[in-house]
């Protein structure tokens, strides 16, 4: 087997196992969620598929489904570990993308398992440690700003949209989408030239899979495309589709070669 071929299997192996055991401690919790405080979105609606009030898994495939981000981030981690990295990207960072990754994952596993407020907690938090991150490296890159203090930025970035997060839970989305477009904006604009043989096209790729994700989870959201009882969902691809947008990300930050 190629050295590819058996981190496959390991990402695969290790999803399989980390979602064995999110879906162990979900069971000590539930399956009576209603004892807890919903998530906002019980207000208005959250997403197509019909909830199945009672279960362990209250929207089965938009919970399973979000097992896609686990997968990537494993295999991002993997990599990083390999002895053969040659990329600028530094392994420890590489790395901290992976286990973001991974919490996006398990976020929103507890959001859609569950539809609890604190459910919904865990699921944006991913969202802004992945934004974040990107954030944080395009800054990093334009400014000549040294790993140790980026991780630090870093660190102090995320708490700051956490706090916010937990003080005005109703900004989430806007809050995301706005470090998401100055992080684009930073990158492209400063950041991509002062990268040496970066392969801008992995970084459009992904922005493409988002698009395409975005419109998907904007369809679902609106009900245009629905079908509530059914498995295959529009919010379960945006899911898969955000997963490879950040895999596409990754490869974008390990094309970039050392400067010599």
């Amino acid at each position: 087997m190629t050295v590819a071929g058996s981190r496959l299997v390991a990402a695969t192996a290790l999803t399989a196992v980390i979602a064995a055991i999110t879906i162990a401690l979900l069971n000590l919790i539930g399956p009576d969620w209603a004892r807890f405080a919903p998530a906002s979105c019980t207000e208005t609606r959250c997403f197509c598929e019909m909830p199945r009030t009672g279960t362990l898994l209250v929207q089965p495939a938009n919970s399973l489904s979000s097992f896609g981000y686990v997968f990537a981030g494993l295999l991002m981690i993997l990599q990083a570990r390999s002895r053969d990295w040659t990329s600028a990207f530094p392994p420890p960072a590489a790395a901290i993308l992976g286990i973001a990754a991974i919490i996006v994952g398990i976020g929103s596993v507890l959001l859609h398992a569950t539809l609890t407020l604190w459910g919904q907690f865990f699921d944006v938090l991913g969202m802004y440690l992945i934004s974040g991150f990107f954030l944080v490296s395009a800054l990093a890159r334009w400014r000549d700003i040294p790993d140790r203090r980026a991780m630090v930025y870093y660190g102090l970035l995320c708490a700051v949209l956490v706090a916010i997060l937990y003080a005005l839970p109703e900004v989430r989305r806007w809050l995301f989408a706005v470090v998401l477009l100055a992080a684009i904006i930073l990158e492209l604009v400063f950041a991509r030239p002062r990268r040496p043989q970066v392969r801008t096209g992995y970084y459009f790729a992904g922005l493409i899979a988002n698009i395409v994700a975005f419109s998907i989870w904007n369809l679902d959201q609106r009900g245009q495309l629905c079908s509530p009882d059914s498995l295959m969902q529009g919010h379960a691809v945006w899911h898969l589709l955000g997963a490879i947008a950040l895999w596409f990300a990754f490869l974008y930050y390990r094309s970039e070669r050392p400067v010599r």
